[in-house]
């Protein structure tokens, strides 16, 4: 069915809209309840699987979480800004600060585990070395305000940073980028590439997150003064979790 104003929105994402723009107003805060399935159906006459589906939606975009027994309320969680071009500058990490303080003052936990694997293809490719060569493999999850956010694995070449700090769970002040400026390769130039998808069964299960909602997948390539490739780092971000933020001058 179509109206003079174009195709006409399915009922239920009629209701997520005005729960949306209910949300953006204020109507509805952090924390707050939304109405229950029952009522959304009654008050916008329609079946209840509809009012569900419209709570999903919501879900699905990450600005209500549901808990069985207690209905749908809008989240509590600040979306971390990402500062694309403030985070990978050397005054930065070169005075011992982590990349992620660029971003955030909330306390973040990490879990690391660092292993020595096989590059991939695609990781091989970048680094400019034989597919499944020894690699180091910084494997990491954040987790801010109980939530994970993010999945990281940083690949070096073995032969680059093997006996150094980077091959450890702990890097020390400034991480890895400090480190390999130690050993006289540190990052001179930095290429990031951004896409969008949806999880695989693996991140959404690891990020817990709804299977329909997109994640971020970020690939930075690290340069060192003379060209070659010291890091590639492949990141997944839970969508609903980031605003990527690059602030730079004409």
């Amino acid at each position: 069915m179509s109206s003079e104003n174009g195709p006409q929105r399915p009922k239920y994402q009629r209701i997520a809209d005005d729960l949306r723009e209910a949300i953006a107003a204020g109507q509805y805060g952090p924390g707050d309840r939304l109405p229950g399935e029952s009522a959304l159906a009654e008050q916008y006459d329609v079946a209840t699987l509809t009012a569900r589906q419209a709570l999903k939606v919501l879900r699905v975009e990450g600005l209500v979480e549901t808990k069985r027994g207690a209905g749908a309320r809008v989240v509590s969680f600040r979306p971390i800004r990402r500062r694309g071009i403030q985070r990978l500058a050397r005054d930065h990490w070169g005075e011992g600060k982590s990349i992620w303080s660029a971003d955030e003052e909330r306390p973040v936990s990490i879990d690391v585990r660092v292993d020595t694997v096989p590059a991939p293809a695609h990781i091989a490719n970048l680094l400019g070395l034989e597919e499944g060569a020894p690699v180091c493999a910084r494997s990491r999850r954040f987790v801010l305000d109980d939530r994970s956010v993010m999945l990281a694995s940083s690949y070096l070449p073995l032969e680059l940073v093997s006996g150094t700090a980077i091959t450890r769970v702990d890097t020390g002040e400034g991480g890895i980028y400090a480190r390999l400026s130690e050993i006289g390769h540190a990052p001179a130039h930095f290429r990031e590439e951004i896409r969008c998808r949806f999880p695989s069964s693996d991140e959404a299960q690891r990020l817990e997150l709804p299977t329909e909602r997109p994640v971020i997948k970020l690939f930075r390539t690290a340069y060192d003064a003379d060209g070659s490739v010291v890091e590639v780092n492949e990141m997944t971000m839970d969508s609903a979790s980031y605003i990527l933020e690059y602030d730079f001058n004409a």
